[in-house]
């Protein structure tokens, strides 16, 4: 494809602006526009218009079916496809799409995740339009982005509490933004989640059962080499790679999705894709297609794409870094710092919301990233701590300590960068470092919330991080709409919250002993390791008071989900375990035994032959496979007991304590002995391609 095409190209199967404004009605488009931009009701005479319009231009790119496409508790999208065709009174057809049609459908709400919300017999659900994300076309269907709720009103699904979450930023942030004379429309947060992913071989993949059942690598002794030269990050991308990534492109370009950065990423078979930033409900679906994507293009040349947080252990977890910010209708980033962020009260009064949103509320935070596979990522290989801390570098963390001490800041003076070469051109260092260790980072105009899981959804966090600033806007707002001198109260404020949330600020090193001893101890953050530590948290007295109040959650939705996520956690480390003892019995110690018998043939052969042959290595081989069988076996009864100990358990809080506390242990001293007998067997007799091929047959 030539460049010359993807201005073409570029959102070509996406019912977007460009369409509405050249097929729609001038009045039609006007209203659309309205309830868009404005949040208005949409009238049904409107929507007629858009269905029946939206049916030609989908039929003219080869539609034939369309689907409310929809993003349920179970973490991935859901559609069901119905034709446009409608049977003509002589007995040919016609294609038909109403408003009614557009604006609602009816799923079976039965069989997804409801947490308690719905019985099995009680079927009925419904999704509802999502007019302020289009429209698009993926394998010849329109798929309507929709909401999800069930027959008595609960939200079933991810997308409904985010786009609450979002009005309730937008109404707080408005009455913040009136206090400074500023009169806007909307206040939307923008997302860009950069999105990492591991591609293997396909055929190595299907050989793997760990792989195939829960998409990550539950037994693997680490290859000589694994990601420790650094060689693989930002390298040369491999031919294979280079073509996935091209077609990857072409298929999310065609979808409005604006994949902009591609590269290498540290570990041996890993890359990233970064898109450019959107409103987050059309970032969250997109980043829903861009996965669906992913894994399909990969399919297509012979590899996989694996999304699991952590693949393969010892090297490099995968990530979903959130850039997060916020923004007027008029384009205004109001976390921009501009070039006197000392001087800029409006940011700093936006940034303080920040700082104490993550600090009243970390443990939704940290909830809200919360998963099994991502429990195995948190902590190391430049994944951050559990403990979630903010960092914002020297600059911003000066001024906020003049604030804090009613002293004049000083400024960071600006270094000049010297290189060393003459044609080499010089430039101001920026005044602030990364931090890669650090989960919730400023990094600019936006924070960057690098905790959240590669595989996840980024509706949790972003919800949870709407809602938690939207809280501290509304305190700010309420104390300062009656203020009778703005700018002294102001001032008193940002001090006030500067001081007392200063413990939630860090700019060193998040995996430091001595961090993790500082946050707990002496800063009385929280360290909610596990799922299990974290979930509960969601029904603690001020977080629901906080959700309720600004209507992101009823209470039932906020019992139902902490439910849905601990059996989801339950249930995915239930199927680890039962998939690891079938390796065992089915494989793993059948090769061994194999194997020892043929060391044993061998040692037998050679002493035949003549009685001072020593076999040391067959002899000494033998022995420690021996022991091992005879620990393999012992630790796959251990963790047979335990899966059936965990079937006893009704309690979903107390099921997830079980996992925490005896499953995953008893799963890792299993791995343990696996693993050393794979690097005494010979390669030929292991039954499971090894981590080196894995992580490097695509190469």
């Amino acid at each position: 494809m030539t460049t010359q095409k993807v201005p073409e190209l570029y959102g070509s199967m996406v019912f977007d602006d460009r369409v509405m404004r050249a097929r729609l009605s001038g009045k039609v488009y006007n209203s659309l526009r309205k309830t868009i931009d404005e949040n208005e009701k949409l009238d049904e005479n409107v929507a007629n218009e858009v269905a029946s319009v939206m049916r030609d231009w989908a039929i003219e790119k080869g539609a034939t079916h369309f689907t409310h496409w929809f993003q349920p508790l179970t973490g991935v999208t859901a559609e069901k496809h119905d034709s446009f065709i409608t049977p003509a009174p002589d007995g040919s057809v016609i294609m038909e799409f109403s408003g009614k049609e557009l604006i609602k459908g009816e799923p079976d709400a039965s069989s997804f995740p409801s947490g308690g919300l719905r019985a099995t017999f009680e079927a009925r659900g419904y999704t509802a339009w999502d007019p302020t994300s289009y429209a698009f076309i993926k394998d010849h269907t329109l798929c309507i982005p929709t909401a999800f709720c069930s027959y008595s009103g609960e939200a079933l699904d991810k997308k409904t509490p985010l786009l609450r979450s979002m009005e309730a930023l937008n109404k707080q942030a408005k009455r913040i933004l009136k206090l400074f004379g500023k009169d806007v429309k909307f206040v939307r947060t923008s997302v860009g989640p950069e999105q990492e992913y591991f591609l293997i071989d396909k055929d190595m993949f299907e050989k793997r059962p760990d792989l195939v059942y829960t998409g990550r690598t539950l037994f693997g002794a680490m290859p000589p080499k694994g990601q420790e030269l650094d060689d693989h990050y930002f390298g040369v991308i491999k031919p294979r790679v280079t073509a996935f990534m091209e077609d990857l492109n072409e298929e999310l370009w065609k979808l409005g999705i604006l994949a902009k950065t591609e590269h290498n990423e540290v570990a041996p078979a890993q890359h990233e894709m970064a898109p450019i930033f959107s409103t987050t409900n059309v970032a969250t679906d997109n980043n829903q297609l861009m996965m669906e994507i992913m894994q399909k293009v990969a399919r297509r040349h012979d590899m996989v794409c694996l999304l699991h947080e952590k693949p393969f252990a010892g090297v490099n977890g995968s990530g979903k870094h959130n850039n997060w910010s916020m923004a007027t209708d008029k384009g205004t980033n109001l976390l921009s710092p501009g070039d006197t962020p000392y001087e800029n009260a409006q940011f700093l009064l936006f940034l303080c919301a920040v700082i104490q949103a993550v600090d009243d509320y970390q443990d939704l935070l940290r909830l809200s990233v919360a998963t099994a596979g991502n429990d195995h990522r948190l902590g190391a290989n430049e994944a951050p701590p559990a403990i979630i801390s903010v960092f914002l570098g020297d600059e911003l963390t000066g001024i906020l300590d003049a604030i804090k001490s009613d002293k004049p800041y000083q400024g960071t003076e600006q270094v000049i960068m010297k290189l060393g070469v003459h044609a080499l051109p010089r430039f101001s260092r920026d005044t602030t470092d990364r931090n890669r260790t650090s989960p919730f980072a400023f990094t600019g105009n936006k924070f960057e919330f690098r905790s959240l899981g590669s595989s996840n959804s980024i509706a949790c966090c972003n919800i949870m991080l709407n809602a938690a600033v939207a809280e501290s806007l509304k305190q700010y707002a309420d104390r300062l709409e009656g203020a009778s001198d703005f700018e002294a109260d102001l001032h008193e404020l940002i001090k006030e919250v500067i001081t007392k949330h200063q413990r939630i600020l860090f700019n060193g090193n998040g995996y430091g002993e001595e961090w993790i001893k500082e946050a707990t101890e002496v800063r009385g953050l929280s360290n909610l390791k596990t799922t299990a530590d974290a979930m509960p948290h969601l029904l603690d007295e001020k977080n629901k008071e906080m959700l309720i109040a600004h209507k992101v959650f009823t209470e039932t939705e906020l019992q139902s989900r902490c439910e849905i996520m601990l059996e989801n956690y339950c249930k995915t480390v239930n199927i680890e375990g039962l998939t690891m003892v079938d390796m065992v019995r089915k494989n793993y110690l059948p090769a061994i035994e194999k194997y020892l018998y043929s060391l044993a043939k061998t040692t037998s052969l050679m002493k035949s032959v003549s009685g001072n042959v020593k076999c040391n290595y067959e002899i000494s081989t033998m022995e420690r496979l021996s022991e091992l069988t005879d620990y393999i076996l012992e630790r796959v009864k251990d963790l047979e007991k335990a899966l059936e100990d965990l079937k006893a358990v009704d309690d979903v809080v107390k099921a997830s304590e079980l996992v925490r506390d005896d499953l995953l242990p008893k799963m890792e001293h299993l791995r343990k002995h696996v693993d050393e007998a794979e690097m005494l067997t010979s390669e030929s007799s292991w039954p499971f391609p090894s981590y080196g091929k894995l992580l490097f047959s695509v190469y």
